[in-house]
């Protein structure tokens, strides 16, 4: 590379002495000009002109060009709204409950087989739009068809268009592991269905039953309820129902705090596949663990299979599911309380300490929250014994005995300025020594429109539902095995209350697998709760599910 020194033209001249050019090159006045002298200063005056004219030019182009419109790309153009494809509706269903039979290095489980009298099965209903049932399958996690509700195209849906609502139905289907219940979208809508599973036994440790419904993938949930003290022993169970690779990390939140649990990060969940860890192997002898599952990668379906052993005696069963995000505001509707003296007594007993109703409030923040309890029973709001407002502190789980109030279904609504996460604990059986149960009800959902809600069979069952401040009317209607969904029914429920609908076995001869519910008017909740048959102490519930979404849209920029 060559250094550039200049060119002739631009090289400094130096006049020698008594050179005339040593004023500019031009003759000085009155001096005679020779021939040659001439010829040099039209030059000179021809390459100043010449100058003066390109300079005129340039200004004339810049003159023009800033009169000119703005070139197209540099106009701001607003965002346009653009449709987002309807995805297909997927519900994953936890498998069955199973018995530790020992851990491995780590926080992995080893399961012995099940009782001799266990079963586990699945309920859910997928409804038509316009007539037809969208394609819809239930289905192993490797893909397998098990129940085919509805095919592509088909016909026998279509020709029942004169019916305003379809339904594709399973009726208490035998699973032998997690399952999923997928519908496709139909003209671009997403489609509404729902599914739960059930799981019973009547002889083993795990006696008693358990339900769960089959949830939605997601990389960011809540689950509260799980203990790790001795004779309880609580499961994650987190399956991936996708085509990718899901990385799962813990947080976990216990009565003193937050736990620091190595091992906790970095869980690979690989597609198709579930995942059990023992949380214990986490965070032992912790009576109070909440749990916030948070993923990369895949979004999976996080349960928590939680069973407790009294010494030699079943104490329950449940299978904790996801409850609502931390808000300011969360209620659990459908917590049973039982006879405030049976409960008394029974926690008297050793090893029966958790016997009894409470709420637990975890808040993930840095700052307290101070909760104001109310318990919404039939005829209105009962006072709790110990006051109705709680300091839960930073960081960790907080417990709030509900014990005290008279017997009955109730709605319990729990508010703050601090958000928080909340669940409530029931339970059936007040005499020590004979195997109980007892149910977690997971913070739910102010109802909509359109929620399908299965109702698994077996024991007796009942639609509960809490109305927060004036009324509500909440609109249900049953759906049968037979597909049919059959004529609403409506109840009109006054704020401040809780009230409850006991399901049918059957409508018109056929067996009634779930309904479709809608609410208006104030703030309404529901939940579905199973109790045993034969006078057995089981008990279950299931929060409702979110309707489907309508169509979405996003913003859309374009730009470089």
């Amino acid at each position: 590379m060559h250094e550039h020194t200049g060119s002739p033209a631009a090289a400094e001249h130096k006049p020698a002495a008594g050179d005339d050019t040593s004023r500019g090159n031009l003759p000085t006045p009155g001096a005679k000009q020779s021939g040659g002298e001439k010829r040099a200063r039209k030059a000179v005056v021809g390459s100043v002109a010449s100058a003066l004219l390109v300079l005129a030019g340039a200004g004339a182009v810049v003159v023009a060009g800033s009169a000119l419109p703005p070139v197209e790309s540099s106009r701001t153009v607003p965002p346009a709204a653009a449709a987002v494809p309807a995805g297909a509706s997927q519900g994953v269903c936890a498998g069955p409950a199973r018995l530790l039979e020992g851990t491995q290095a780590g926080t992995d489980p080893q399961f012995s087989p099940e009782s001799a009298t266990a079963a586990t099965s699945v309920t859910g209903a997928v409804l038509s739009a316009a007539g037809v049932l969208p394609p819809s399958r239930l289905a192993g996690l490797d893909g397998r068809t098990t129940v085919e509700l509805a095919k592509a195209g088909d016909k026998a849906a279509a020709e029942q268009r004169a019916q305003n609502l379809l339904a594709g139905v399973v009726a208490a289907r035998p699973v032998t592991g997690p399952s999923v219940l997928t519908a496709d979208p139909l003209a671009n809508q997403q489609a509404s269905a729902a599914g739960a599973m059930k799981f019973s036994a009547t002889d083993g440790d795990l006696q008693g039953s358990a339900a769960a419904n089959c949830l939605r993938p997601s990389n960011d949930q809540w689950l509260a309820g799980a203990s790790t003290t001795v004779g309880r022993t609580s499961v994650l169970v987190l399956t991936n129902a996708s085509s990718t690779p899901a990385t799962v990390s813990l947080e976990l939140f216990g009565k003193a705090g937050r736990i620091q649990a190595p091992g906790s990060r970095g869980l690979l969940v690989a597609p198709k596949t579930t995942r059990s860890v023992v949380l214990a192997g986490l965070a032992p002898a912790e009576a109070q663990l909440a749990v916030h599952v948070r993923s990369t990668g895949g979004p999976v379906a996080a349960v928590i299979q939680q069973s407790t052993l009294r010494g030699l005696t079943p104490g329950g069963l449940d299978f904790i599911a996801p409850g609502a995000a931390p808000a300011v505001r969360q209620v659990m509707p459908g917590v049973d309380i039982q006879d405030p003296a049976g409960i008394e007594s029974l926690m008297e007993n050793t090893g029966y300490e958790d016997a009894g109703p409470v709420l637990q409030l975890t808040v993930p923040g840095p700052s307290d929250a101070v909760v104001e309890v109310k318990l919404l029973g039939r005829d209105g709001e009962k006072t709790l014994p110990a006051g109705g407002v709680v300091t839960a502190k930073a960081g960790a789980v907080t417990e709030v005995s509900l014990a005290g109030v008279p017997a009955g279904q109730y709605t319990v609504s729990a508010s703050s300025d601090v958000s928080f996460v909340a669940t409530a604990r029931m339970g059936r059986g007040l005499k020590a020594g004979t195997a109980s149960d007892m149910a977690w009800a997971p913070s739910g959902l102010r109802l909509g429109s359109q929620h399908v809600v299965p109702v698994p069979p077996g024991g007796t069952r009942r639609l509960v539902f809490g109305v927060l401040d004036t009324r509500a009317t909440i609109t249900y209607a049953a759906i049968t095995a037979d597909g049919k969904v059959h004529a609403p029914e409506s109840a009109d429920i006054a704020g401040g209350t809780t009230a409850a609908v006991t399901v049918a076995e059957k409508v018109a001869g056929s067996g009634v697998v779930g309904y479709v519910v809608s609410a208006s008017g104030d703030a309404a909740y529901g939940s579905v709760v199973i109790y045993g048959a034969d006078g057995r102490n089981d008990i279950s519930a299931l929060g409702l599910l979110p309707a489907a979404a309508g169509q979405e849209t996003v913003p859309v920029r374009v730009g470089y």
